[in-house]
This record gives C-alpha cells, sequence and structure tokens, in this order.
C-alpha cells in the first residue's frame, strides 16, 4: 500500500500507468481467488413407477442423456447388449457395445451374486438391481440380465419424469416373483400388436407375466396344427406367437398359456359332439367335456403337447375352474354315469369331484415332464375328496363366489403356493356382467395388497411368503362392450397400481393425486 501510494504523481494514480496498473493488480487478485464450487442440494430418489425402494441420496447433477453421451456394457458382460441397444434407442444416445465407459456415458454390468447369500429381507435375487449416478456417469448393475433391464427401465423413467437420473445410488428388487397381467383372448380377439404393446408397456413397469388364455367356449384363437379344425376364424398364427414370444423373452416377461379344462371347452367339443357331457336328462352341459372318457383326456393331451412346443413358458395354467358338472346341487344325482365310475375308482365314498381332480393331476402330468410348473384356478381344488391336487400344482386364487369355494386360509394352511388374482381389485371384466364393477388404480392403490386374497380382508402374514404374487385379469365376457383400445386406456392406472404394490410391500409413499400425476407424465 505504501509503495502504491508513492508512485506517480503524489499517489494520486492519476499518471497515465495508474489506472492500468489498478486493474491488472485487481485481476491478477481475482486470479489467483479460486470461486466459490457450485453446491447441489441432497437428491431426491427418481420418480418411477413401481417407486424405487431404496435411494441413497448425493450431492450433484445427476444425469442427463446429452450430445456425446452412449451406452456401453462392461467386459464380460455381452449378454447384455439387447438391453443396452434397446436403452440407447429410447434415450436417443449412442450405443458403442463392450467399451470402457467415457464422462456422459450409462454402463451395464453383470455382477457376481453376494457370497455368502444375505439376509433374509435383503434387496438381491435374478431381478435385483443396483443403478449409481455420479461423476457424470451412470452405472446399471445387477447379478442376472433381468435386474439390469429393470435398471434401465428405472434410468428410462427418471429422465421422462424429471429430464435426469438424481445423483446418488438405488438399490431395487421385488417384492413377489411373479407380476403380471392376464388376457382373455379366447372371448375376444386381440391383435399380435395390441398384445405386444401391452407387453411393452409392461415392460416399463416391471411386470414379468403375461397369461393367455386362448381356449374357451366362445372361440379358439391360436392355429393348430394337430386339430385345425378347432381354431377361430379369427386367431393369432404360430408365426405372429413366435413373434410375441420373442418380443415377451427380450422384455423379461414369461408368456404363460391356458386350454382351460374339463370345462370351457366349448369352442373345442363343437367339432367333438360325441366327448360332450351330458346330464340324466341326456341334456348337454356347455362347455364340459365328459372325464369319464378316455378320448377326451387324449384329445386334451395332444392339444397340450402341442402347445408346449410352442410356449417355452417354466409355467402352464391348466385351469380346472367352474366345471359344470360340480355347479350343480347334487351332482350325484345329475349325473349318475360319472357317480357310478367315482365310486368305481375310489370306493362307496367317491364322488364325481375326485373324479375331477383327478383330471387335473392327469393333466399335470402331462405337462411336468415337458418342463412346465402347472398351475390351476382355485375352484378346481376341492375340500373332503378320496383325491387331492397335487401338491405341487399351484393355486391361482381368484374368487370366493364359486359354490362350495374354500377359504384361501385352507390352500395355505396346505402349504401350498397361490398367485393373487383376486376378484374383488383385480378382474377388469367386460360388459360388468355378475355383479363385476370395472376396478379402479385409486381402490387398488390404497386398499389392496397380494394379501388380499379374497374380497377386502387379508389373510395372516404369517403366509406371505406363499403368496408368489398377483396378476390383474382381464376377461372378456361381454366381449362388444369396450374396444382393445378402450380396454388399453381403463387397465392403464389399475396396472400401474397393481405393480406398484406387487414390487414394494410397504405402503407406497406418494398419495394418490400424487401417483396418478406421475402415471400420466410417465405415459
Amino acid at each position: 500500500m505504501t509503495l502504491g501510494g508513492c508512485s506517480g504523481d503524489g499517489g494520486s494514480g492519476g499518471g497515465p500507468d495508474g489506472p492500468a496498473r489498478t486493474e491488472a493488480a485487481s485481476r491478477d487478485r481475482e486470479a489467483a481467488t479460486p470461486s466459490p464450487s457450485r453446491t447441489y442440494p441432497l437428491s431426491s430418489a427418481p420418480a418411477t413407477i413401481p417407486a424405487v425402494r431404496v435411494h441413497e441420496p448425493a450431492r450433484g447433477p445427476g444425469w442427463r442423456p446429452e450430445p456425446g453421451a452412449g451406452v456401453v456394457i462392461a467386459k464380460g458382460s455381452e449378454g447384455l447388449d439387447d438391453e443396452g441397444r434397446l436403452l440407447a434407442g429410447e434415450l436417443k444416445i449412442a450405443f458403442r457395445g463392450t467399451a470402457a465407459a467415457r464422462p456422459g456415458d450409462v454402463e451395464l454390468a453383470l455382477t457376481a451374486p453376494p457370497s455368502p447369500p444375505p439376509a433374509q429381507g435383503a434387496l438381491t435375487g435374478p431381478e435385483s438391481y443396483t443403478v449409481v449416478t455420479g461423476g457424470g456417469r451412470v452405472r446399471i448393475s445387477g447379478p442376472a440380465e433381468a435386474g439390469v433391464f429393470y435398471g434401465t427401465r428405472t434410468l428410462k423413467q427418471a429422465v421422462r419424469s424429471g429430464g435426469a437420473m438424481p445423483e446418488g445410488t438405488v438399490r431395487d428388487a421385488p417384492g413377489r416373483p411373479q407380476r403380471g397381467l392376464m388376457v382373455d383372448i379366447a372371448r375376444k380377439p386381440f391383435t399380435a400388436g395390441w398384445l405386444e404393446d401391452r407387453l411393452r408397456e409392461m415392460a416399463d413397469i416391471k411386470l414379468n407375466q403375461l397369461g393367455l388364455h386362448f381356449s374357451d367356449d366362445q372361440a379358439f384363437r391360436i392355429q393348430s396344427d394337430t386339430h385345425p379344425e378347432i381354431v377361430s376364424r379369427e386367431h393369432l398364427t404360430k408365426a405372429q406367437v413366435r413373434r410375441i414370444l420373442e418380443l415377451a423373452a427380450s422384455l423379461h416377461i414369461t408368456v404363460i398359456p391356458e386350454i382351460d379344462s374339463p370345462g370351457h371347452l366349448g369352442a373345442v367339443l363343437d367339432h367333438y359332439p360325441e366327448l360332450r357331457l351330458k346330464d340324466a336328462a341326456g341334456r348337454t352341459v356347455p362347455g364340459a367335456i365328459d372325464i369319464s372318457k378316455p378320448a377326451s383326456a387324449t384329445l386334451v393331451d395332444e392339444l397340450l403337447r402341442e402347445y408346449a412346443q410352442l410356449f417355452d413358458s417354466r409355467y402352464w395354467n391348466l385351469g380346472g375352474d367352474e366345471y359344470q358338472a360340480l355347479t350343480r346341487r347334487d351332482p350325484e344325482a345329475s349325473f349318475p354315469a360319472l357317480a357310478a365310475l367315482a365310486r368305481e375308482r375310489y370306493g362307496p365314498q367317491g364322488r364325481i369331484q375326485d373324479l375331477a381332480t383327478a383330471w387335473v393331476n392327469d393333466r399335470a402330468a402331462a405337462v411336468r415332464p415337458l418342463g412346465r410348473v402347472p398351475t390351476a384356478w382355485n375352484d378346481g381344488f376341492f375340500r373332503g375328496g378320496r383325491v387331492s391336487v397335487d401338491k405341487d400344482v399351484e393355486v391361482q386364487y381368484w374368487t370366493g363366489k364359486e359354490i362350495g369355494a374354500r377359504q384361501p386360509d385352507e390352500y395355505l394352511a396346505e402349504g401350498r403356493p397361490v398367485v393373487n388374482l383376486n376378484d374383488e381389485y383385480l378382474y377388469y371384466v367386460l360388459g360388468e356382467p355378475n355383479e363385476f364393477t370395472y376396478p379402479t388404480g385409486e381402490r387398488i392403490y390404497e386398499q389392496w395388497t397380494p394379501l388380499v386374497l379374497r374380497g377386502t380382508a387379508p389373510v395372516p402374514r404369517k403366509y406371505s411368503g406363499q403368496i408368489l404374487g398377483a396378476r390383474f385379469a382381464i376377461w372378456c365376457d361381454i366381449a362388444g362392450a369396450q374396444t382393445p383400445e378402450r380396454i388399453a386406456r381403463g387397465i392403464a392406472l389399475p396396472l400401474r397400481a397393481t405393480a406398484q404394490k406387487v414390487w414394494d410391500p410397504r405402503p407406497p409413499a406418494r398419495d394418490w393425486q400424487g401417483f396418478q400425476a406421475l402415471a400420466e407424465r410417465l405415459g
């Protein structure tokens, strides 16, 4: 300061060099003092459906799909190429294959499962994943391709809902292994394109099963080579089904076929009238096959074997529901020939329900050697008979309204695995017949959980481990009541609410209005 004051004309700074020196000194001081770093608030969890289960916040700008960004695959994880290509296309950034991640990139990686196995309840398993966002990059990892794929869905939704993937770490995994949608394509034809659109919609909300009910009294909807005569005019070709299955596999969705029997076979029996069940008065029973005739089993097993070659699903739905012989008040009086056969096979106490149960077991025996896990509707399981459904047949619990229907606790107490298709919440029945009403997303979101198997009351929590998951179901009882486009709009919110409740066992953090607004943002 003293030296500066003595320079020039009495230190006035009025000389020709004074102002320039002062400005230069000021600039030097500014350059020598570092600018304060930009600070960020702690991040919030990405806005997704279903919501992520754990988000560890951090400070930073997050990640956006900027120009020059790309998706890369970690070395040794080349099986993730399909997931990487799909994500890159959705985010409109480059796909560079197996390469080192650069600033701005998204890296996909397979990781070894934890050893020793983690404690029960940890977010692990083949559908678990981790997303780490920091340093301008994103790394999505998991022990299997399915989990990494779900991580890409989280990233896609985060960018769509908020413009960026928030800084920090996401750890996520589903609460239930079975999460899906079932479509009745027998009573109402749907195009392959409509079903493919549903698969893409399901994948984004982390659903992993599509059930296809393709045979019923009204129609048989998939091409058959062994019995072409039974196929309805409007149907899917096997080539179309193979494309559906290929898309489903790429989205980590299993397609579960159903040829319902011994009821709901009307379209097949139109061509085999000699196999129709008749009562004591000689009247034909709609949709019911005569389970006393060996030719009936031969016909159905031929179809099961044919379609097992088309569908490579782990699961097979055998049906078993609403066999009309058992909806009569006194089945043995109405069908004396069946009653006599039951007594012949199972002794004096044998009943027609034993024949129906044996039918389900025989069909399970037909698909089991083909590598399938058999499932059946809950009203195909009866109490008090001489024959019980095989223990490995999964129960699809849909109703308590049928004659003799059993409480879900009975199945659970027997140790049976159960999948939830509660008709009180999860049944979208076209035309709303038989006191059905279209389900709402709000009611599912606020009232239903996977423990609510029948009506509105949950089963005891001790059975939670036996409830494998849930599927939302579209039934086309009055086929013309809605167009396929209207159905797609009508199920959108209920399906998303189901996805949330089956992914995370905890009460949702968002209220219904917030969830609905998020669903609209995500599209």
